[in-house]
């Protein structure tokens, strides 16, 4: 199920990934990027466009796993982890787990 749910977060931030990555170069041009500070970035357009996309990638699946965190019911985020018969003793009698 965690995987299923990595590829639930990770490859539709990947597609997503894709196309911000050529939105956003079909208008702006790598060798025109400047530090803050004002120098020259430095980089070949291969290394901005390589940053980027990770960068896309990972925003992407940030906003992908909050998304999957909110979708969870309350009984998926409160569930014990652990299985009833390896419960310490004062768990199941509290009525609280683990």
């Amino acid at each position: 199920m965690r995987l299923q749910r990595l590829m639930w977060i990770a490859w539709p931030a990947f597609l997503v990934a894709g196309v911000l990555e050529m939105v956003v170069f079909a208008m702006v041009d790598p060798d025109d990027l400047h530090r803050i500070g004002g120098g020259e970035l430095g980089w070949s357009r291969q290394a901005v466009y390589t940053v980027s996309f990770f960068f896309f990638w990972g925003a992407t699946m940030a906003s992908s796993a909050l998304t999957t965190l909110l979708a969870m019911s309350p009984f998926e985020v409160n569930r014990c982890p652990v299985p009833p018969e390896e419960r310490p003793a004062d768990c199941a009698r509290e009525g609280n787990c683990c």
